[in-house]
């Protein structure tokens, strides 16, 4: 496999369960041909052609059965050497049928990725499918794509947020895995809206698990969205399908970064947190000592206790109103209507 550099590191790629699925299929087809095989290409549509071992490889009856052992490559990935499977039987009619079994997914309600009751194999990885079938075997072919391992594995994945249930999606738009791709996260996020907004207009965006749980604890209504560092992006998609209330709950040290405009708020990309502080104490006339205090703090819970000590806790307000403000010119929106819940962990609720 090649490599990226992300980083300043060198990382090799991997390939996604859909290639798996087709190079599993490719396999178990050949088998019924006669043809005997330790490794198959298969051409991705990344155009990256892929030599992929494969692990098993059998005949029962008038089927096929071959599996390919997935490969992350270095990327951080819970699917990562899960088995994935192909039960082939040959047609006669041109026509290529592809349902999943046992370990993936099913959906359980109309979306934009499918349709209830279908199987979540997504269309690249469908046609990735076919297209192994046709080059060798343009009669056609019932397939079979299975993985008992993913029932476990899909309760580490989003797919029950996003209306799957019972195991893993067959996924793969490029038919590679770039690691520590951004796209993957916020793919995710635009999925989990496109299902919401068919139920809904309001969402509540969180960072992570700790506000999800601040959600949950404190009784505030309304479906989460998981953003991570990409709130920005969340955001502008949010505005793109049309949601009319977004209220974001995160903890100070991410808040007060997006008071300030940072819309990705991973530390690598912006460390804004005593700037921010500094920031709206100085436009609250704050002594130059105490600014002096804040700059030498680590982390931004450490922050809002001392300065609410001191008495200028004031200023989560005027954070509040700053992310408001710069989400709507961010946004270029004055219409949907935005709440915004910041907290620590030593107080809980800072602002209302």
């Amino acid at each position: 496999m090649e490599y990226v550099i992300h980083e300043g590191k060198k990382l090799r790629l991997g390939y996604t369960t859909g290639s798996c699925a087709a190079a599993a299929t490719k396999a178990a087809l050949l088998k019924l041909l006669g043809v005997e095989t330790k490794f198959v290409e298969i051409k991705t549509p990344e155009g990256i052609t892929l030599k992929i071992k494969v692990i098993e490889c059998f005949k029962e009856g008038e089927f096929a059965v071959a599996s390919v052992k997935k490969d992350a490559g270095d990327d951080v990935d819970v699917t990562d050497k899960i088995k994935i499977y192909s039960k082939v039987k040959l047609r006669q009619d041109g026509k290529v049928n592809i349902d999943g079994g046992i370990g993936i997914g099913r959906f359980i309600e109309d979306s934009p990725f499918g349709k209830k009751g279908e199987a979540a194999i997504n269309k690249v990885p469908r046609e990735m499918i076919k297209e192994a079938i046709m080059e060798v075997y343009p009669k056609g072919a019932d397939v079979l794509i299975f993985a008992p391992d993913g029932i476990e594995i899909a309760k580490k994945t989003y797919n029950p947020k996003i209306g799957i249930v019972g195991g893993i999606s067959i996924i793969g738009t490029k038919g590679i895995v770039y690691p520590m791709s951004d796209d993957a996260m916020k793919k995710t996020i635009y999925m989990q809206l496109d299902i919401l907004i068919r139920k809904s207009n309001q969402v509540i965006f969180t960072f992570g698990n700790h506000g999800e749980e601040f959600v949950k604890k404190n009784g505030i209504k309304g479906d989460i969205i998981k953003t991570s560092n990409y709130i920005g992006d969340a955001l502008l998609y949010a505005k793109e399908v049309g949601f009319k209330k977004i209220t974001i709950v995160g903890h100070i040290g991410k808040m007060c970064k997006l008071s300030i405009g940072a819309f990705n708020t991973h530390s690598k990309v912006v460390d804004s947190r005593m700037e921010a502080f500094v920031y709206y104490l100085a436009k609250k006339r704050c002594p130059y000592e105490i600014i002096q205090r804040v700059e030498k703090f680590k982390t931004a819970e450490e922050v809002a206790a001392f300065i609410k000590e001191r008495g200028y806790d004031v200023i989560f307000n005027d954070m509040k109103q700053g992310i408001i403000d710069r989400i709507r010119n961010y946004i270029s929106d004055y219409d949907i209507e935005l709440d915004v819940i910041i907290y620590t962990f030593k107080d809980g609720r800072v602002v209302q």
